[in-house]
């Protein structure tokens, strides 16, 4: 993909577990900033692949969504309340209320900052979630597989835009 030098660098092969979570899932997040970085606010928007509703600004809102709900309200506890784009009235406002591009690009940095330090505070793998049953390990694999589902998606859509390639 034509652009600033990558920076992403996968886990080492034998990293400890905790280590190997982790580091997958901050080259996925850096993967999808990547995949947004350089375009105007409009291609942000855009669903280029009818009849698909996607646009890579969904998908940033969608994973915000997922660091919130899974690291910050189920796992940390935090008594947050849901995104304000998604809504009783707007279930899928994420995907479908495309307004806002600056605020929705620092509410991922916020929410993916957040995430982090409530994970570095866990005392292991095996810590379980504040309002939730599942354990640290399937929280930061829950969210890993949404990154990389999403991001799949996320090269389908920069393709369609602009014509850039690339993982």
């Amino acid at each position: 993909m034509a652009g600033p030098e990558d920076d992403r660098r996968e886990p080492p092969a034998g990293a400890d577990e905790r280590t190997l979570l982790l580091g997958w899932l901050d080259f996925h997040r850096a993967t999808l900033a990547r995949k947004c970085a350089g375009l105007s606010d409009e291609q942000l928007r855009r669903r280029p692949v009818p009849p698909s509703t996607l646009s890579l600004l969904g998908l940033v809102r969608h994973l915000t969504e997922i660091e919130r709900l899974y690291i910050r309200h189920g796992f940390a506890g935090e008594a947050i309340g849901p995104l304000q784009y998604v809504t009783d009235e707007e279930p899928e406002g994420d995907f479908d209320l495309l307004d806002d591009v600056p605020g929705s690009l620092a509410a991922w940095a916020e929410h993916v900052a957040a995430a982090r330090a409530h994970v570095a505070q866990a005392p292991d793998l095996d810590a379980r979630g504040a309002r939730s049953p599942e354990t640290l390990r399937w929280v930061l694999a829950k969210v890993v597989q949404e990154y990389a589902r999403h991001n799949g998606h996320a090269d389908l859509l920069r393709q369609a835009l602009d014509g850039a390639t690339g993982e």
